[in-house]
């Protein structure tokens, strides 16, 4: 695995740009910083001690990608390895782009982002960082701020508060923070929860536990295959470079799965049957397939992945039962279920999502004035109204993240360098006087997509419009065709001569 020497950080430096996050957002964003706007100053601020982001916060039995890595990959770095790749995999694949790209110059690693602050006078953002090994307070001053920190809590996954969690003996693990030490060879273990974590963990923790229970409250679709594409393997045998393998791969899963998606939507009940076909077929007929039979229809959650049918083999052997129901409370020796029964355990594992942040929990303010990001309008889902010189990166739900990583940061640099041709020193979104009654929705509609940890803190997220440019479009096969296309000078993108231009022209 490649290693990134920290760099020191000197107080008050200034760039172009400051990228906050060295995580799979904050690489694809140096790159394209690099390449479309090569003659820009940056830094990276990252809080680890080392890239990678999700990937190196997460340590658990067995962590892998839930999205296949032909799409999950960056467009411009091709994939040659398995398309489910485990973490040590992908952190590989992050280390060769920044040595491909010599990101280690840029990248200030052990910096807690504390504030950021814009200054209308000085058109910068001043941002305020701790040394997460020192101590030490450093800050930074920046003509444009671009936030790649992700969208959860590290520190801190989610955990409902059960009643008698005290009572029970044995330990109580979140995945996002697993111990190093954890003990599970020869023990009972309950894991709960039901999404892309469990089903990784369970296969990966069964043969060396005593018995493994998956306590779900309500299941989820699931999919699976080999962990392998033919399609690759067939081009390889036919010495087509990885280039164009990538390319190839790349586009035909698109495609199988912009396939699905709209099934899915407009036929629904055909897809969760070949769903659940090929989950018999693994499990046998007799298998009660009210386990894996969601309320919801296919992809308003995630398809969990899951190569090689690995959870469905566990299971079939008996090493791993299946228990849906709700949680009545903790006993001292495990779980009472609301319909009474008891299910025992040494340890208990709350595969139970994600605490979502906003903006990397960082306080924002405006000329001294605090930011409420609740209270402002997405543009186009990566920038804020009112919000000058920012753009924020926040992923596809449905499909890979990356892939709109990489359509924000085309757009994202269209409009620097359309800004260094116009001489503006600022660029805001701003509604139109005809747009302010508009109607406003939630960040995402729960008919689109509904997990939740997204439910849970909506209330903290930009609100949405009904209409351009204001809402915020969760469907890459409709913002390939849309974002290259934005009009970087429409009437909603406002640009700026503010003071500190003015007197620099003298």
């Amino acid at each position: 695995m490649t290693t990134v020497t920290s760099l020191q950080s000197a107080a008050s430096e200034h760039f172009d740009v400051l990228i906050v996050g060295a995580g799979i957002s904050g690489i694809g964003a140096a790159h394209h910083l690099l390449e479309k706007c090569p003659g820009k100053t940056f830094v990276m601020l990252e809080n680890k001690d080392a890239f990678g982001g999700t990937w190196r916060q997460h340590t658990y039995p067995g962590i892998r990608s839930d999205s296949d890595l032909y799409t999950f990959g960056y467009g411009f770095k091709p994939w040659s390895g398995k398309p489910i790749a485990d973490g040590d995999a992908i952190l590989d694949y992050l280390g060769e782009a920044i040595e491909e790209d010599q990101l280690d110059q840029h990248i200030r690693y052990s910096h807690q982002v504390l504030s950021a602050s814009w200054s209308s006078a000085e058109q910068r953002w001043t941002v305020r960082a701790e040394r997460t090994d020192s101590g030490e307070a450093v800050s930074y001053t920046a003509n444009f701020l671009w936030m790649c920190q992700g969208y959860y809590r590290h520190e801190q996954g989610y955990t409902p508060d059960w009643e008698g969690m005290a009572d029970f003996k044995g330990p109580i693990v979140h995945p996002q923070t697993w111990p190093e030490d954890l003990d599970y060879q020869g023990k009972r273990v309950l894991v709960i929860g039901s999404g892309a974590t469990a089903a990784t963990l369970v296969p990966n923790m069964a043969d060396d536990c005593e018995h493994l229970t998956m306590l779900q409250r309500s299941p989820t679709y699931f999919w699976t295959g080999e962990n392998r594409n033919e399609l690759a393997d067939r081009l390889r045998e036919l010495d087509v470079d990885e280039a164009t393998v990538h390319d190839i791969v790349r586009r035909d899963i698109l495609k199988i799965a912009q396939d699905i998606q709209y099934a899915s939507e407009e036929h629904p009940e055909l897809v969760k049957e070949e769903l659940f076909r090929v989950i018999r077929e693994k499990l046998g007929e007799d298998f009660d397939m009210s386990h894996f039979t969601p309320s919801y229809r296919p992809w308003q959650q995630r398809i969990a992945y899951v190569p090689d049918g690995d959870l469905f083999d566990v299971i079939k052997s008996g090493k791993v039962s299946v228990v849906t129901d709700r949680i009545d409370r903790f006993t001292e020796k495990g779980v009472l279920t609301t319909s009474g029964e008891l299910l025992e355990a040494d340890i208990i594992i709350t595969a139970t999502g994600f605490s979502l942040c906003v903006m990397g929990d960082i306080a924002f303010d405006l000329d001294g004035e605090p930011v409420n990001f609740a209270d402002t309008v997405t543009y186009r889902g990566f920038m804020s109204s009112g919000i000058p010189n920012m753009a924020s990166m926040f992923g596809y739900l449905r499909s890979s993240w990356t892939l709109r990583v990489d359509l924000l940061c085309d757009l994202v640099c269209r409009l620097l360098n359309n800004m260094d041709a116009k001489g503006a020193t600022s660029l805001t979104p701003m509604l139109l006087d005809s747009e302010r009654d508009m109607e406003l929705l939630p960040w995402i509609t729960e008919d689109v997509f509904n997990p939740g940890y997204l439910q849970r803190s909506l209330h903290l997220m930009p609100k949405q419009g009904v209409q351009e440019p204001w809402n915020n479009v969760p469907d890459y096969y409709q913002e390939r065709e849309l974002l290259p296309k934005v009009d970087i000078d429409e009437p909603q993108l406002v640009y700026g001569t503010g003071p500190a231009q003015a007197v620099a022209n003298g």
